[in-house]
């Protein structure tokens, strides 16, 4: 039972009583009165309440220990009141907020007049759920829950002290009465509980704004960090903008907005620096939910990051049912730490991209290309059959060289093209280059380059010395690299990343891990659900060959060769060998129309003459495996001796100013197309002296068309 002391005016006036808690209270009240020498009737309220000792003790523990009462109460003084006059002991009464630093005034009887707690025509209430008792988790979430408060009521508040016990604000507007005060539970927790609480406001509505202090670039992070979650792009700064004026209800700049959507990625991805803290235990717990994968992390005498590899050993062992063409490239990345994302990759016998190995460097230099390939030999080791097609950049050619001795590099025919075109400027030629790269047989090679050189000289002499024909033309190959003329498969898997490219290093991985584990597990349902024996893609382009073969006369030589007649092209077909002097089938590695009529007259299974890495079996057993993801961090189980080394940050060159760059550089040859707007009608693709609009220049302001 607690004994309340409290100031009643007199009977013959309607004024709640005054409820005074302490010695303070009562001298703050006495200091309110001009006239010390007036009486004050003093009335005694007995009110039994349930005091826990735990909340009692921990009111106690607060105030002695965060020193808050004193500078607390020099400033404020508390004043509790009830809505109905006092009662007889033991009666109930509704407690209300507790006012502090508002002006008071005293009637024509010397009462003093307190405000009401009930929201007039001057007043309003903020409209939350808040209450006196209310617990919050931790000060931050206090601190988020005002600011959305004050976001949506667009009114600002600000601190009158603060620290790791204490919370206490008040309305911006000094004669305001809203205000709160909030402290620890108790020294040792992380709770916070509301003490007191007034959510009625009487401060001018001059003193709103939409534009205020608490939408801080952190809370707006904070409000739209879910959007960002399974996503790799979510809203950009334009954006944000619109959901904190709809959902908010909040007035920001550009450039707040831009900051939240940066903060709400650190809440999601994690830091840079994070990234590269937490790198060597991500690597230790992948490997241990994939066996076979292959990590490794380069870094310098300072422990500064250098280069990182990863190849998941799904892949690895996967690689064995694939054709021996490997692509590689590199793509920049766009993060705070910039870099440069090396890719190996293969394509599965559905003409699909299969990523072997992904590395991070700092740049594309020799020792980079080098490191990288050394690690990727590890992988996929070094043979006759194997091919690398890459561009012509001189580090990964002597990269290439250093590291594979025996295996074959070609040149990706498309970056020739574009060097063509920049260093001669003959893009009429195209058709004739491409049919040269295209070409099975050396007659035909031999013909378009005729014509080549007839037209442009300079560009057949550059094709045959300075790239040479083994490079880009697919008869002239030393190797076997099927159909595979280009670095497509490579600039698929970069245009694939291009939004995760602006990541930290781990959230770039996981996001490669979450691509990998969804095509793997999409790819196994459809080898299963097959019925031909070859996979979709070569089926499609076989069954067309059988159609041709139909009307084809056939001599049979010996007893594996037979000479195919009709058609444009005639063809002596080895089906011991898997050859035919079209070439088709030498390169291909998939029957052409002589070898399927041959097939037909041996009463041979044409299937039997496809390569395997073409059927159904082994499309099912390259992705027959799963890549698991490495979970929460939480989750993660890392020995101390990996958990405790680190890798920092490499060092970076100061950016400049203004806005970061995001887009690449063009490749040499590479051009992109702009369309010209008029100055007229304000629409693409003409000038104004061309425009056949009638209307004015008004309208140059709101063009009809947009460019791509």
């Amino acid at each position: 039972m607690d004994l309340v002391l409290s100031y009643s005016p007199p009977l013959n006036k309607k004024c709640s009583p005054l409820v005074l808690k302490d010695d303070e209270d009562v001298a703050a009240l006495l200091a309110s009165r001009s006239d010390s020498t007036c009486k004050i009737p003093l009335g005694v309220i007995v009110e039994r309440t349930e005091v826990c000792a735990y909340e009692k003790s921990s009111q106690e523990s607060t105030d002695d220990t965060d020193g808050s009462h004193d500078g607390f109460r020099d400033n404020y003084f508390d004043v509790d009141y009830c809505d109905s006059e006092p009662t007889d002991v033991g009666s109930s009464r509704q407690k209300l907020p507790i006012f502090r630093n508002v002006e008071r005034t005293e009637n024509d009887n010397g009462a003093i007049n307190v405000p009401t707690t009930e929201a007039s025509d001057s007043t309003f209430r903020d409209g939350s759920d808040l209450h006196e008792g209310k617990y919050f988790n931790t000060k931050k979430d206090l601190k988020r829950k005002l600011s959305d408060i004050a976001m949506k009521g667009n009114f600002e508040f600000r601190t009158r002290k603060s620290n790791r016990s204490l919370w206490v604000i008040e309305c911006i507007d000094p004669n305001c009465s809203w205000r709160l005060r909030a402290s620890k539970i108790v020294p040792e927790s992380t709770k916070f509980v509301i003490r007191k609480y007034v959510g009625v406001h009487c401060c001018s509505l001059l003193n709103r704004n939409a534009n205020h202090r608490q939408a801080t670039y952190v809370v707006i992070g904070e409000q739209v960090a879910p959007q960002y979650v399974g996503v790799e792009k979510g809203p950009g700064p334009k954006g944000i903008q619109t959901f904190a004026r709809t959902k908010l209800e909040a007035q920001i700049s550009y450039y707040k907005a831009w900051r939240g959507r940066k903060h709400a990625h650190t809440l999601i991805r994690g830091s840079p620096e994070q990234s590269f803290h937490i790198l060597l235990s991500y690597f230790h717990v992948l490997e241990k939910l994939n066996p076979g994968t292959v990590t490794r992390i380069e870094v310098d005498g300072e422990s500064r990051f250098k280069y990182l590899f990863l190849a998941f050993g799904v892949a690895i062992r996967g690689f064995r049912y694939m054709r021996k063409v490997v692509g590689i490239d590199g793509t920049f990345l766009k993060g705070q730490y910039r870099g440069v994302l090396l890719v190996a990759t293969a394509q599965d016998g559905n003409g699909q991209c299969y990523p072997l190995a992904w590395g991070i460097v700092d740049s594309e230099n020799e020792d980079a290309w080098t490191w990288f390939l050394t690690q990727l030999k590890e992988v996929i080791g070094d043979t006759d059959e194997l091919a690398l097609i890459s561009d012509r950049a001189p580090s990964i050619k002597k990269a290439i060289s250093i590291v594979f001795e025996k295996a074959h590099h070609g040149a990706c025919a498309w970056h020739v093209a574009q060097n063509i075109k920049n260093k001669f400027k003959c893009a009429d030629i195209m058709r004739s280059y491409w049919s040269a790269v295209n070409a099975y047989r050396c007659e035909d090679f031999a013909g378009y380059m005729t014509e080549i050189s007839h037209r442009y000289p300079r560009v057949a002499e550059y094709l045959e010395n300075k790239v040479g024909f083994e490079k880009w033309s697919r008869c002239h190959y030393p190797g076997l690299r099927y159909n595979i003329t280009t670095t497509n498969m490579v600039e698929s898997l970069n245009s694939m990343l291009v939004n995760a490219r602006d990541f930290p290093y781990v959230a770039l991985l996981d996001v490669i891990q979450e691509k990998m584990s969804k095509w793997w597990n999409d790819r196994r349902i459809v080898a299963m659900a097959i019925t031909a024996p070859l996979t979709p893609s070569r089926e499609s382009e076989f069954r067309p060959r059988f159609a041709q073969s139909n009307g084809r006369h056939t001599l049979q030589l010996n007893p594996v060769t037979y000479h195919v007649k009709g058609g444009e092209l005639e063809g002596v077909v080895d089906i011991f060998n898997k050859t035919c002097t079209c070439k088709e089938f030498d390169i291909d590695k998939l029957p052409c129309v002589h070898a399927i009529a041959a097939a037909h007259h041996a009463q041979v299974s044409v299937y039997s003459l496809v390569s395997p890495y073409y059927t159904k079996e082994y499309y099912v057993l390259a992705y027959g495996e799963t890549i698991y993801p490495v979970g929460s961090q939480s989750q993660w189980d890392v020995p101390n001796e990996v958990a405790t080394r680190v890798v920092l940050p490499r060092e970076v060159k100061e950016r400049k100013r203004g806005r970061p760059k995001t887009s690449r550089f063009p490749s040499v040859g590479e051009f992109r197309k702009r369309k010209n707007r008029c100055g007229k009608c304000g629409a693409y693709g003409h000038y104004k002296k061309k425009c056949n609009s009638q209307t004015g220049s008004t309208e140059g302001n709101q063009p009809t068309d947009v460019p791509v």
